[in-house]
């Protein structure tokens, strides 16, 4: 049963948007990923001048801030200038990265105080955290990155995403909180690889999909997070945001999450966590069941 929270912000209302842009990926993550993204994997039919326009058309809208995501967002070859851009017209910045290998370019970026940057961690112990991940040395890589960032000044958050059976997920969080970086733990969502071959579930969503958010995937398709890909409709590489955020057929989507009532703690802006859809801050938020 959905039920009802009169505290939603209405349908064509935007605060945060994030902006998938590629497939690719370094990692497979074979347990988890819920792009389904990796090395094989492209950046979509999306064009930079599509991501371009598309985040002023989010700024137009009132958009608070944006995130890039992907896959890995810094694959993509317009990564910077479509950063840049955001910053320029007002928004804030959100970066999703593996942050395996970050180049030299980007640690500016990440550190200008408009960008907050968003990575995941599996564990304390290198095997474990690589055999998640699906790359042998991803553990170390991403580490020495974390640290680069607490040494930089970066605003970093970690999210952990637990996969049960006894996953070092806990003292993966207690080692970031140690390095002086907030972490925070997740339990994976049955999305993408994760769902291993069963049909999506909206019951996985965290409540707060398409209330004040939106997601755009490599192809241009809406969606009211990443994990509510499988809800995608509309595309605004022939549709302008603000008229599929205004569609009936957004409005049907939105009902169809089940939602939070206004006394539960996960906030309205629930944010992907690698993705997890894991809260920005706070106490993790659970999936919602139907």
């Amino acid at each position: 049963m959905t039920v009802l929270d009169t505290e939603r912000v209405p349908a064509a209302s935007l605060n945060f948007l994030s902006l998938e842009l590629t497939a690719r990926c370094q990692f497979t993550c074979p347990s988890q990923c819920y792009a389904e993204a990796g090395p094989t994997r492209d950046h979509g039919s999306m064009t930079a001048e599509d991501w371009h326009r598309l985040i002023d058309e989010a700024a137009a809208l009132g958009t608070r801030t944006v995130q890039f995501i992907g896959g890995e967002p810094t694959l993509h070859p317009a990564f910077t200038e479509l950063d840049e851009h955001a910053l320029r017209v007002g928004l804030s910045v959100r970066v999703h990265s593996n942050l395996f290998k970050v180049r030299a370019e980007h640690w500016p970026l990440f550190a200008d105080p408009r960008v907050s940057l968003r990575t995941t961690y599996h564990s304390d112990v290198a095997a474990e955290h690589d055999k998640i991940i699906g790359r042998d040395g991803a553990h170390a890589a991403t580490r020495a990155s974390i640290v680069e960032a607490v040494r930089r000044g970066v605003r970093l958050t970690v999210a952990v995403v637990d996969h049960g059976d006894g996953q070092r997920a806990e003292q993966a969080r207690a080692e970031m909180e140690a390095l002086g970086v907030t972490a925070t733990v997740d339990p994976v969502r049955a999305v993408g690889r994760a769902a291993r071959g069963l049909l999506p579930s909206t019951s996985a969503l965290c409540g707060r999909c398409a209330d004040g958010k939106a997601a755009v995937l490599p192809d241009g398709q809406v969606a009211p997070c990443e994990m509510g890909r499988f809800l995608a409709t509309g595309n605004v590489r022939k549709t302008p945001l603000a008229s599929v955020l205004a569609s009936p057929e957004w409005e049907q989507i939105r009902a169809s999450v089940p939602a939070r009532t206004s006394a539960d703690p996960c906030p309205p802006d629930c944010a992907p966590s690698g993705d997890t859809c894991g809260p920005s801050k706070g106490e993790p938020c659970g999936p919602m069941d139907n």
